[in-house]
């Protein structure tokens, strides 16, 4: 392959001010080494009327089992909630302690520099290294990184702590609110319930990997990525940015983007810089090319006198545009079809699993599906991982659901989880919209200016993606629709509304969809629509909470949603749900939303069958022809 690049030369390289910027996900090369505690923790709850006995007794100085009657071990990553057969620890609220044990080489000691990185945990958490404070972090869905080189003992044991607080208030991201009720005849003295917005279950615990790894003493800490391609696709362009921590004046970047069998693609020198070549293999969505989810490698290698540090960065080339009717991937159109997911399963409740992770993503590719939202908050990197790969659409969220009263401090906490959000997503090719929340009390009027910031702080962060937010106010009253690029909007039209009435799902969702655009002259799309079944609930005629009316419903749902795509303006059709999924305990509904096209166990209900074959059906009318389902 003849190649086209450019090679531009700097003498200095981009310092990291500040301390450490990036969230690099942690990984072996060269120069680093990486060292996992996931395992079995040791694991205490704080008692119900006294939270902060933990920190006052210095917990974290002592071994748990030695402060507290209550200590059992505890699966990380996981869900505390699930897993014991205690109904205290399944609802607890307030301050839980993890503890474990480990060893760190000695040949760490000296020129190495070691971080302890948690992928999350939610809501609240410190972390303590050797009875040491080394971090604390708010936000339950996000990474968090903090150097330990100094606290750690080399060559011999080391003690990590982690005090874990799931507590939702009105300035948390998501909200909630701890209500103390009056009625001393019905509750006891100082008993409190834990109220939020939501109808998934708040799940507890060190969610996502947790890893020890090292860097050299100069070592790459951050990169930024974009990408773009001529309008024939010809011709692709990758500009990155570098930072580097603890460098000299003198240190040297090289920079090489590798294909997938590892041939060297280009070559570049310094921190800030960009790559062109002839005839790129772009990053396609699933069904919209024979070989969606291509991804480069772009290899990074530091040089500071005599340390060496190494990186690679996995992208995918791809070019990204919106205008008021349409969304563009290498200057095509783009028709989401797809669903809401959770991270949800069966006693680990949130924890990462790669076993579950890959059957999800087999599922999704045998369904036909391009793309899913994050509903209602950030997923796990090694999911987002598997969605680069597989070439399936992300509309990336943060946990801004059922937002009301918006002041200042609640504006401050939803920009920093925005900010973090960002800096953690910001290369991946699959992430093409960014969501800063869904179904907001938007029809107040403090909406317009909290979602104006919001909009626009993103967009100061990251201009090269669209801007939506999932609304659930009618058109004619939402106030933060003006700042969108995208509208996207929830109904359940013969469910919620109009319960068992088919006939008319068309006429509404037609008439909503048309005034929504016809408003706001932006793109539309269908991010929630469905409803509950219980597997095995059969009934012709149809009546609710059958699989027979699920699937009938969904039909309805497709005949409006072929008109509207014809229109021009209706970009794509989520449903909800993936797979029925853990909610609080309520009397309409069996400890579970019910809307699943699976089960909570991915068994495929009639709704999946039925899906997908809309799919299939859908990607012979707009996807590419060789990469339909019926001729693979």
């Amino acid at each position: 392959m003849k190649l086209c690049f450019s090679l531009i030369f700097f003498s200095k390289i981009f310092v990291a001010a500040n301390g450490p910027q990036g969230i690099l996900y942690p990984q072996q090369s060269e120069s680093r080494e990486l060292f996992s505690l996931d395992g079995v923790w040791t694991f205490a709850i704080s008692p119900k009327f006294d939270q902060d006995i933990g920190f006052k007794n210095q917990w974290y100085r002592k071994e748990l089992k030695k402060v507290s009657k209550y200590v059992i071990p505890m699966p990380v990553p996981s869900s505390y909630n699930d897993i014991t057969q205690n109904a205290t620890i399944r609802d607890y609220v307030g301050w839980v302690w993890y503890e474990r044990t480990f060893f760190v080489p000695a040949r760490w000691r000296g020129e190495q520099r070691v971080f302890l990185r948690f992928g999350s945990a939610n809501y609240e958490t410190v972390v303590w290294i050797n009875g040491v404070k080394v971090t604390n972090h708010s936000g339950g869905y996000l990474p968090f990184v903090a150097e330990v080189t100094k606290q750690l003992s080399y060559g011999s044991e080391n003690k990590v702590t982690v005090a874990l607080n799931n507590t939702l208030t009105p300035l948390t991201i998501p909200q909630g609110r701890i209500v103390f009720p009056n009625n001393t005849d019905r509750y006891p003295p100082g008993y409190f319930i834990q109220e939020y917005n939501f109808d998934f279950t708040n799940y507890a615990g060190i969610h996502r990997p947790v890893y020890l790894y090292t860097t050299p003493r100069s070592y790459i800490d951050d990169v930024t990525v974009t990408t773009e391609t001529s309008e024939d696709n010809y011709f692709g362009t990758i500009r990155y940015s570098i930072l580097c921590q603890g460098c000299s004046k003198d240190a040297m970047l090289y920079t090489d983007l590798l294909d997938e069998d590892g041939a060297n693609v280009a070559s570049n020198f310094g921190p800030k810089n960009k790559i062109s070549f002839k005839r790129p293999k772009l990053w396609w969505p699933n069904l919209m090319h024979e070989r969606p989810g291509y991804l480069y490698t772009l290899k990074i290698h530091l040089k500071d006198g005599d340390v060496e540090d190494f990186y690679r960065l996995k992208i995918g080339v791809r070019s990204l545009s919106w205008n008021s009717s349409g969304i563009f991937i290498n200057h095509q159109k783009v028709y989401f079809q797809g669903f809401g997911k959770h991270e949800d399963f069966l006693i680990k409740g949130r924890g990462v699993d790669y076993s579950l992770i890959v059957k999800d993503f087999n599922l999704i590719n045998w369904l036909g599906a391009n793309s899913f939202r994050t509903s209602h908050y950030p997923y796990a990197e090694e999911i987002m991982d598997f969605a680069d790969k597989n070439g399936i659409m992300v509309i990336d969220e943060i946990p801004g659901v059922g937002l009301d009263h918006f002041g200042a401090d609640l504006l401050k906490n939803h920009l920093e989880a925005m900010k973090e959000l960002i800096h953690r997503d910001k290369n991946r090719p699959s992430v093409v919209m960014w969501s800063i929340g869904n179904e907001p009390q938007s029809q107040k009027p403090e909406a317009a200016p909290y979602y104006s910031q919001v909009v626009n702080f993103t967009k100061l962060l990251d201009p090269t993606r669209p801007v939506t937010l999932v609304l659930s106010r009618g058109y004619f009253e939402d106030k933060a629709a003006p700042f969108l690029d995208v509208i996207c909007f929830n109904r359940y039209y013969s469910w919620y509304s109009d319960t068992g009435h088919l006939e008319l799902i068309q006429q509404q969702l037609l008439n909503e969809a048309r005034n929504w655009h016809n408003k706001f002259r932006k793109p539309v799309m269908m991010t929630e629509y469905g409803a509950g079944s219980i597997a095995g609930f059969h009934s012709d005629p149809p009546v609710v909470w059958t699989e027979d009316y699920q699937t009938a419903l969904m039909k309805e749902y497709f005949k409006g949603f072929d008109i509207l795509r014809k229109e021009g303006f209706f970009i794509g059709e989520m449903i909800w749900n993936f797979a029925d999924f853990g909610t609080p305990q309520e009397s309409f509904r069996p400890t579970a939303c019910m809307k699943g096209l699976f089960t909570r166990d991915r068994k495929p209900k009639m709704a999946a069958y039925t899906m997908r074959k809309r799919y299939a059906e859908l990607c012979e009318m707009t996807g590419c022809e060789s990469a339909c389902p019926s001729n693979l």
